[in-house]
């Protein structure tokens, strides 16, 4: 571990304030977070910087601004308590939702990178997370209906499953579109889905099956 994690966190923490991250619960949970025990030994000198990393298996760490500004734009469309995650990855999102948000179910369709992430989350004493290993097409319809759903991998399209599974006045947050994508919220309100468009953005891609 890092000696000097703590420092290089909360220094992390306020770049990502200056970048114009507000919401002081996200900005505590980025400081709080140790980023480098989400990325492998050859990596963790660049744990604390704003930069998106691999993690193996073609999928990466997202950029720490990401992470932020999508539990960030959740918590500002009111979103509190019960939240799921399409693509658990290394574990790092899904530490800093369990620390904004009451309950987190993350789904995760690669189960070694699956398993690591739950060793991960107990390390830190992190209960308040549900994974699965499974589909993140399909979502957890088990556990439905969520008061967010945030997606971290860009899918073609927005999954009619996923909308499915939100609550009324629920929010999914996504990355959708190819070669163009784009960061988009969707509001759901009674059977019609109000469809925002964020901001550009550049996500690994959200691929169907699972693999074990």
């Amino acid at each position: 571990m890092l000696a000097n994690y703590t420092r290089s966190a909360k220094a992390l923490s306020d770049l990502l304030k200056r970048e114009g991250v507000e919401d002081t619960q996200v900005l505590s949970a980025i400081a709080d977070i140790p980023r480098h025990i989400f990325i492998d030994d050859v990596l963790k000198h660049k744990a604390y910087e704003n930069t998106a990393l691999p993690i193996g298996q073609g999928q990466t760490i997202s950029q720490p601004y990401i992470v932020a500004r999508m539990t960030e734009l959740l918590r500002l469309a009111g979103v509190r308590k019960k939240v799921l995650e399409i693509g658990t990855g290394s574990g790092y999102q899904t530490a800093i939702l369990a620390k904004t948000f009451a309950k987190v179910y993350s789904v995760e369709r690669i189960k070694t990178l699956q398993w690591q992430a739950k060793r991960r989350l107990q390390q830190l004493d992190l209960y308040n997370v549900t994974m699965k290993h499974g589909d993140g097409w399909q979502g957890w319809q088990s556990q439905a209906p969520f008061d967010g759903i945030i997606v971290t991998a860009a899918a073609s399209k927005v999954p009619q499953d996923l909308l499915a599974q939100l609550a009324d006045g629920g929010v999914l947050l996504a990355p959708i579109g190819e070669s163009d994508q784009k960061l988009i919220m969707v509001i759901r309100k009674g059977d019609n889905y109000k469809e925002h468009v964020i901001a550009p953005v550049r996500f690994v891609p959200l691929v169907p099956g699972d693999i074990e």
